[in-house]
């Protein structure tokens, strides 16, 4: 599978996340965690290589399940003790049930149709669905240089991604889902939005 060097290493991941997030770094994982009581179990798509596990939500209890296109990631989360599966979110086949389903800055990966992903978030969520998107991107940057960057980087081994989310993309998004939505806020300093949606 040929993926974008940010998708390659677990170590570079993140390390050029971190570049990107600096000192909000760890708010992002955070903000999501706090919603996770211990001993729940989490289904997390696009779990790149288990930070929100490893280092957020193991310490709780968590039955964790992480799924991800990339081999190496999700081998990545079964050697930290969690549950990881190579799995293709694009193939339509419905999810791992677990009380709370997240995804983090993945979802503009299914632009530009991405609600039939959420439908099956919350057809697999006994509990709550937790998306953080990103609406602050470097792809979107107005200094084309900036922009080229951000688009190259984003094939996680299915293609690169010309498009994201701005905040009001993003609300018009969960508009339709707004009945199930209990919670949404700005995190990460302003570079992610969170939705919780009611299962």
């Amino acid at each position: 599978m040929r993926t974008s060097l940010i998708y390659r290493n677990g170590t570079v991941y993140e390390v050029l996340m971190r570049g990107l997030y600096g000192r909000h770094y760890a708010a992002r994982y955070r903000a999501i965690a706090e919603l996770v009581p211990d001993g729940a179990s989490v289904v997390d798509l696009c779990c790149g290589p288990a930070t929100l596990y490893t280092r957020y939500l193991r310490h709780k209890s968590v039955d964790y399940t992480g799924l991800d296109l990339n081999e190496r990631f999700v081998a990545r989360v079964n050697e930290a003790g969690g549950r990881g599966r190579v799995w293709n979110l694009r193939s339509g086949d419905p999810l791992p049930a677990a009380d709370f389903v997240v995804m983090q800055a993945s979802l503009y990966h299914f632009l530009p149709e991405p609600g039939p992903l959420l439908d099956r978030m919350l057809a697999a969520a006994t509990e709550r669905v937790i998306v953080a998107e990103p609406v602050r991107n470097l792809a979107s940057s107005a200094n084309p240089f900036l922009a080229t960057i951000g688009k190259r980087f984003t094939d996680a081994g299915d293609g690169e991604q010309a498009h994201r989310f701005t905040e009001r993309t993003l609300d018009e998004f969960f508009t339709p889902y707004r009945p199930r939505v209990a919670r949404q806020s700005l995190i990460a300093g302003g570079r992610e939005k969170l939705y919780v949606l009611t299962a």
